[in-house]
């Protein structure tokens, strides 16, 4: 009997093990230097793989299921190409033109769809990965429309416009109904009720509404807060830090500190620190979100670029572009820990995968 008991001890603490699942994290840097894109393993910090990409990328993002990565590349010898590559078995797979648009840059992933911008046609499209097609575009009306933000519900779409100073949201909105012909002149009741089409139904309808936020001229890397209230970015040519209150659409008091040569601006994911990269001098500014002052300022190399940080807020990268290096940085003392070498790194992102056990 005691045997038994065990036997079925044993199969139930099996059958609750295998409905674990574990993530499986892995780091992935675009390397503009050797044109790849580099699998690192953020435990050890060893780059896995290189897979070769496009002419010239900037942007990389990972399909919610951490299987695909896409990597953009903005002008070089194809300005129509966004790159897709397997991340289990590590190959390239065919390239996604987003021709009639070109020039793609942000990229986010949201819905089960691939967002990104196109700077050269100042708009923003959505590629499905089910169908394999483009299948909605927007316009912007704005000047080099760079880097993109997609809310969970991808209901809601922020962008910079860097040559227009702007900032552009866009909102998938229900609109009022479309209103047809009036009514046919009242009929005689004692006559009889003439046959023809029903009657028009007015339909309420949705549609993509456009508010543009005026920010400072040079302003391409931004964040959205964790809790959905504030969207922050900074001017690279004047280095002022521009912060929109996201309920009204207008611009708040913003930090004294000067970020000349703004890059990139990531919030940590507690929503405590905002961190923006200076390419034009190399420094890391730290700013506390809350009370909007510098914490920090950190030289890192001679430019500083893609920003990323892990889920605990305990640990951010930063890459160090000009000096072939993605720093480590510990978020709780404000220390290098580490550098991962990668020839002119650039774009930064996660590829989660969730494994069963």
């Amino acid at each position: 009997m005691h045997i038994i008991k065990s036997f079925l001890c044993i199969g139930c603490l099996f059958l609750l093990l295998s409905n674990v699942s574990a993530q499986q994290k892995t780091l992935l840097a675009l390397s503009k230097g050797d044109h790849v894109l580099a699998i690192i393993d953020p435990v050890t910090l060893q780059t896995k793989a290189r897979i070769p990409v496009g002419s010239d990328p900037h942007e990389v993002i990972a399909s919610a299921d951490g299987k695909t990565a896409y990597v953009s590349n903005s002008y070089g010898t194809n300005p129509y190409e966004i790159d897709v590559i397997d991340l289990v078995s590590l190959q390239r797979l065919p390239d996604i033109s987003i021709k009639p648009l070109s020039a793609p840059h942000g990229l986010d992933f949201a819905d089960g769809k691939l967002w990104f911008s196109a700077e050269n046609a100042s708009a923003v499209g959505r590629y499905n990965p089910a169908i394999k097609e483009l299948d909605w575009a927007m316009g912007t009306g704005q000047d080099r429309t760079h880097m993109i933000y997609v809310s969970a519900d991808a209901k809601k779409i922020y962008t910079t416009n860097v040559n227009a100073g702007t900032v552009s949201i866009l909102e998938d909105s229900l609109m009022k109904p479309n209103f047809g012909p009036p009514p046919p002149p009242q009929q005689n009741t004692q006559a009889k009720a003439p046959q023809g089409p029903p009657p028009f139904q007015p339909q309420a309808r949705r549609q993509w509404v456009q508010t543009v936020v005026k920010v400072g001229r040079g302003s391409e890397g931004f964040d959205v807060s964790p809790d959905g209230k504030e969207l922050w970015t900074a001017a690279a040519d004047d280095g002022t830090i521009w912060i929109i209150d996201l309920a009204t659409k207008k611009t708040v008091q913003s930090p004294d500190t000067k970020t000349i040569g703004a890059n990139r601006v990531k919030f940590t994911p507690d929503g405590k620190l905002v961190l923006i990269s200076s390419l034009r001098t190399g420094d890391l500014f730290i700013i506390d979100a809350a009370t909007r002052q510098l914490v920090k300022q950190i030289k890192l190399g001679r430019g500083c670029a893609g920003i990323l940080t892990d889920a605990n807020s305990k640990t951010a990268y930063i890459a160090c572009s000009p000096d072939n290096y993605i720093a480590v940085l510990d978020l709780s003392a404000f220390t290098i820990t580490n550098k991962i070498a990668l020839a002119g790194p650039d774009g930064l992102a996660w590829a989660v995968e969730s494994k069963t056990l």
